[in-house]
C-alpha cells in the first residue's frame, strides 16, 4: 500500500511516498482495519515532522508515517458496525508512538476510536473533525468555566478554535474570538460575542481589552500563542494550551492546563451528527491528493487560508 514517510526531521521536503505491506485482518490483536478516503493535516504533524518533539517520542526515529485524523470504510466488522461502514476517528499518534499514522491507504485502529459518518457528510469534511473536536471539547472541560464567564479563543478561524467558539457558546460562555480579518461576521453567527482580528500579541491584547476591560476568565489558545496572552487573564483565571511547547508558566494564581486529547467515539458521533444537521460548522481549507503531501504541509505552515487541509487517498 502507499504511505507517506518522514525520512528525516526537517521541512516538507523530507516527506516521501513509499510502499509498505498492507495490514491483514487480525494481525494485531484488538485492532481493525480501515481503508482511508481522507486524512487531515494537523499542526501537530508539522511540528513532529520538523523535529520539535524529537526529544519526547522515545525511541521512535524516522522513517515513520505521520497523521492522526482519518475517514474511510471499515474493512473488519466491529459490534454495531459491519464491514463497509463509513467511519471517522483519529489515531492518538503521540500516545501510541508506533510510527503508523494516517498518511496511508489502510490503517489499524482500536474499535473504540471509531464513529460512524452520517450519509450526507463527505469523507473530506469528516476527516477535518476528530482530533479538532476532541481537543476543543476536552479543552473546555479543563477550563471548567461557569455559564456567563468570558473566554478568549485564539485561532478561531481554524478548525479547533472554530469548534471551541461553538461549543463555548453552547455552554453559555461569553466568547471573544481572535480570527483572520474578514471572519468576524461569520464567527459572530457561530456564537462569538466579540471577534477581533489577529495580530501581534500586544495588538491583540489591546483589542481584547476594549471588549473585556476587566480581563477574561479563561483562554483557549488555539493559535499556540503561549505566555504572551497571560496579561489578558484575570487573577485566578485559567489558560488552556493545546501544544506541549506552548504551555506558559503560571502567574497571579492562574491555573494552566495542557490538553492532549484522547479519543472519545461517543462525542465524535454526536459531533458528526451535528455537522450533518448543520448545527455545527467545520472548515476545510484545501483538498490535495496524497502525492502532494509536501505541498499540503507548505500550505498549512503558510497559514494563508484557515481551516483543515485534507489529503485525498
Amino acid at each position: 500500500m502507499r504511505v507517506v514517510e518522514v525520512t528525516a526531521y526537517g521541512g516538507p521536503e523530507v516527506l516521501r511516498m513509499a510502499r509498505r505491506p498492507e495490514p491483514e485482518a487480525g494481525d494485531v490483536p484488538g485492532r481493525v482495519r480501515v481503508r482511508l478516503k481522507a486524512a487531515g493535516v494537523n499542526q501537530a504533524d508539522l511540528r513532529i515532522r520538523a523535529g520539535r518533539y524529537a526529544d519526547s517520542v522515545g525511541t521512535l526515529k524516522p522513517p515513520f508515517v505521520l497523521g492522526s485524523d482519518f475517514a474511510g470504510k471499515l474493512l473488519d466488522p466491529v459490534p454495531g458496525m459491519p464491514a463497509g461502514t463509513r467511519v471517522a476517528g483519529y489515531v492518538p499518534w503521540y500516545t501510541e508512538l508506533t510510527g503508523e499514522g494516517t498518511y496511508a491507504e489502510v490503517v489499524r485502529v482500536a474499535p473504540e476510536w471509531l464513529a460512524p459518518i452520517p450519509d450526507d457528510v463527505e469523507f473530506t469534511v469528516a476527516s477535518s473533525l476528530p482530533l479538532a473536536s476532541a481537543t476543543a471539547q476536552q479543552g473546555l472541560d479543563r477550563l471548567a468555566l461557569p455559564a456567563g464567564a468570558t473566554l478568549l479563543v485564539t485561532g478561531a478561524s481554524a478548525v479547533v478554535g472554530r469548534l471551541a467558539v461553538q461549543y463555548a457558546h453552547a455552554a453559555g460562555l461569553r466568547v471573544v474570538a481572535v480570527a483572520h480579518e474578514g471572519d468576524e461576521s461569520e464567527l459572530r453567527i457561530l456564537g462569538a460575542d466579540h471577534a477581533v482580528p489577529r495580530g501581534m500579541p500586544g495588538v491583540v491584547l489591546a483589542r481584547v481589552a476594549e471588549v473585556a476591560p476587566d480581563g477574561v476568565d479563561g483562554v483557549f489558545d488555539g493559535a499556540l500563542v503561549g505566555e504572551a496572552l497571560l496579561p489578558a487573564l484575570k487573577d485566578d483565571g485559567v489558560f488552556v494550551a493545546i501544544a506541549p511547547d506552548r504551555v506558559p508558566v503560571a502567574e497571579r494564581n492562574i491555573r494552566v492546563e495542557a490538553v492532549r486529547a484522547t479519543p472519545d467515539a461517543a462525542r465524535l458521533k454526536e459531533t458528526l451528527e451535528k455537522v450533518a444537521a448543520r448545527e455545527l460548522i467545520t472548515r476545510v481549507a484545501d483538498v490535495l491528493p496524497l502525492e502532494e503531501v509536501a505541498e499540503a504541509h507548505r500550505r498549512a505552515e503558510a497559514g494563508h487560508r484557515p481551516g483543515r487541509i485534507v489529503l485525498l487517498i
